[in-house]
């Protein structure tokens, strides 16, 4: 793969390449509307596909929040275009690595030190290359690490990335500017956390330490002493990417096992620390030759305040749905519901978001859940077919819900998308006994 001997910092360079993405799609519209007009079917599909390629290709040489975006909507395979999805999730894995003599010059700026000063062996052609940071093998006293170097200028151009990707993010979403600002926001504040790598390794530290009762789990260790602002050291962890073990043609019984340890261990984040690994896609998770499941990236930990998890659980729960007035104090608490609602928006949202809820905390509200149910997803599939084309959302205030909702329901969305693919069927009760200890 083809290496980046730079990557533009200034706001004017990012500015500057996000603008001749645009004029792309321009021309693709064009090309669009010439094309519908003498009524060629396939007129749609050429346009999502052109879109996503040149989007992707316009943000894969700025790297960082722009591209991060775009591994995020990856994840949202029930709502976005098909063209889209597959595109973006080439983000979680083929992304153009730096160049040798551009990572010595980033090691050494946040190490004060080469690479070849601090370890035994350091392999300096990248591994795997992302959105944020690439990761680099190395040995030291005998140990194989992995180190995780960002890219740079990743962090300090977070807000104005964001500033840029936004207009396309909104006209994608439908979505009105000044009301999705507080989701923006949350965006932006989980991005610096992101590029945080003290933040991380604490993060971590942290959840690896307390979770690791959990049965069929495996954490790498951590390295203080290797890490620093923008470099993160750990163990080098052997197992093929979970992305990979989807691909290949796979042992039922193992594939069972790992969805119940994925189920057991979000369900004991959430509930047992209030704090969540709010980046379930594939490239963050491993399997390795005993069928366990490796997680290797803490960056997007989604603290969950009491004053949201009290009133969304609440809602998880199918008798609360039954409970018209309880029901309605909680979407007012979840920000589902607003004080300046009328009556007609009352009763329009109402309906909308139980039959939502039901849809998908399902899985809650059983003993046990087959993620590979196709009528569970086909009610996901035309749930989001739905808001995409429903007039009444478009003429009401539809940017609804805490600012929370955004990475949580990201972690769901995740979660039940990795489910899917290992066609798993979990107790969902299993993780209580993890709780206590």
């Amino acid at each position: 793969m083809k290496t980046l001997d730079s990557i533009p910092t200034s706001k004017l360079e990012r500015a500057s390449k996000l603008v001749k993405t645009g004029v792309k799609i321009g021309g693709n519209y064009l090309k669009y509307y010439g094309e519908s007009l003498v009524g060629s079917e396939e007129a749609k599909d050429r346009l999502n596909e052109n879109n996503a390629s040149d989007i992707y290709d316009g943000l894969k040489t700025l790297k960082g929040s722009a591209l991060k975006v775009a591994q995020m909507l990856s994840m949202e395979r029930n709502i976005l275009p098909r063209a889209y999805v597959e595109r973006f999730s080439l983000s979680q894995f083929s992304v153009p690595p730096l160049s040798g003599p551009l990572v010595k010059k980033t090691f050494r700026r946040y190490m004060n030190a080469l690479p070849e000063d601090i370890f035994d062996f350091f392999d300096y052609n990248a591994i795997n290359a992302a959105s944020i940071g690439q990761v680099h093998k190395a040995n030291k006293d005998g140990k194989n690490l992995a180190v995780k170097i960002q890219y740079p200028g990743v962090a300090e151009s977070i807000s104005s990335d964001l500033a840029l990707v936004k207009p396309i993010a909104l006209r994608m979403f439908n979505m009105g500017a000044r009301e999705s600002e507080k989701y923006f926001k949350e965006i932006e504040e989980k991005l610096k956390e992101e590029t945080d790598y003290i933040h991380e390794l604490d993060m971590s530290v942290s959840i690896t330490s307390k979770a690791s009762h959990i049965p069929n789990l495996r954490f790498p260790h951590y390295y203080p002493e290797y890490s620093s602002e923008r470099i993160l050291t750990m163990d080098w962890m052997n197992g093929v990417p979970l992305g990979a073990f989807f691909n290949d043609e796979f042992d039922a019984n193992v594939a069972q096992a790992l969805g119940q340890s994925l189920w057991d261990f979000y369900m004991f984040q959430i509930h047992g620390l209030k704090a969540v690994h709010a980046d379930p896609h594939p490239g963050n998770f491993m399997v390795n030759q005993k069928g366990e499941l490796i997680v290797i990236d803490f960056g997007c930990i989604k603290e969950i305040p009491d004053q949201f998890y009290t009133p969304y659980f609440e809602l998880a729960d199918a008798s609360a749905m039954e409970d018209q007035d309880l029901f309605l104090s909680k979407l007012y608490e979840l920000e589902m519901l607003v004080p300046s609602d009328g009556a007609e928006e009352i009763t329009y949202f109402t309906k909308l978001f139980r039959e939502m809820l039901q849809l998908f905390t399902a899985p809650f509200n059983r003993d046990r859940f087959d993620f590979a149910n196709p009528e569970f997803w086909d009610g996901i599939g035309k749930m989001a077919e739905f808001f995409s084309q429903d007039q009444t959302i478009r003429k009401m205030n539809s940017n609804r819900g805490s600012k929370h909702f955004l990475y949580m329901n990201r972690t769901f969305f995740g979660l039940y998308n990795l489910l899917y693919d290992l066609k798993a069927e979990v107790d969902t009760k299993a993780y209580l006994k993890y709780l206590s200890n």
